[in-house]
Parts: C-alpha cells; sequence; structure tokens
C-alpha cells in the first residue's frame, strides 16, 4: 500500500511553490522595489551646479521674457518662446509636490542589506550609484560587505 503524502506536501506539489517559497519572492520584489525607489529619487534630486533657482527668480525671469516677445524680432522671438516654455516647466516642478526622501530612505535602510547581498553588490557599487555613505553605515553596509 503506498503512502499518502501529507496535505500540505501535496499542495507544494500541485502549486509549485511552498508558502514560503512565494514569502521569499514576495519579500525581494519589496526589497527590489524599495531600493529602486530611493536611488530614483536620489537620480531625481540630485543637486545642480551653480546657485540654485527660487520660485521667485523664475517668476521674475518669465515675466521679463513676456515683455521681451513684444518687441523681438521673429529668430529672437523663437528663442524667447522655447526659454518660456522651459520657465513653465522649471516653475511646475517646483510645485513643492517633493519626494519624502526620509521616507524612501528609511525603506531602502531596510532593504539594501538584504537585496545587496542577495544579488552581489558591494559597498564601492552602492557608492557608485550615488549612496551616501552615512546612509550605507545606518543600513549596515561596510567597506568591506
Amino acid at each position: 500500500m503506498a503512502k499518502k503524502a501529507a496535505p500540505a506536501k501535496a499542495a507544494a506539489r500541485r502549486t509549485g511553490m511552498s508558502d514560503r517559497h512565494k514569502a521569499a519572492l514576495a519579500e525581494g520584489r519589496e526589497q527590489g522595489r524599495a531600493v529602486r525607489r530611493y536611488l530614483e529619487a536620489l537620480e531625481q534630486n540630485r543637486p545642480k551646479r551653480g546657485r540654485k533657482r527660487t520660485r521667485e527668480s523664475v517668476e521674475r525671469r518669465l515675466a521679463a521674457v513676456e515683455e521681451q516677445l513684444a518687441a523681438a524680432e521673429p529668430l529672437g522671438r523663437l528663442h524667447l518662446i522655447q526659454e518660456r516654455i522651459d520657465l513653465q516647466e522649471e516653475l511646475s516642478g517646483m510645485t513643492g509636490d517633493g519626494v519624502d526622501l526620509g521616507a524612501l530612505e528609511d525603506a531602502f535602510v531596510k532593504a539594501a542589506p538584504g537585496y545587496g547581498a542577495r544579488r552581489g553588490i558591494t559597498y564601492s557599487a552602492w557608492r557608485a550609484a550615488g549612496v551616501p555613505p552615512a546612509v550605507l553605515r545606518r543600513a549596515g553596509i561596510g567597506r568591506s560587505s
């Protein structure tokens, strides 16, 4: 007489994956999301060279462009129109709906050690991707990792 498989083993065979395996996959996906979101936020919020422009300075320049448009030659008008479009886009990016980098950083600190260990990502690779040393230290990722 053949033995019957335990119900949990039979279910695992039917689905092909155990609950533990599914949980590990879900954890890996969540870690990957946290790392990706943080790296994208770092990229978008990377400081630019030169003096930081304020909302007021952009609005002043936009008003000056509007005044100059009326008397501009055709080629100059073309350049002013493009500058106006660029200034309007810059203003729309200053809406104050900034990303909460702190929350993304906290999620990164939790996810990065496991993600990096599983993927073989070194301290140097994290640094080259723009992650600050203080964040890596918080995550427990050292130079010897």
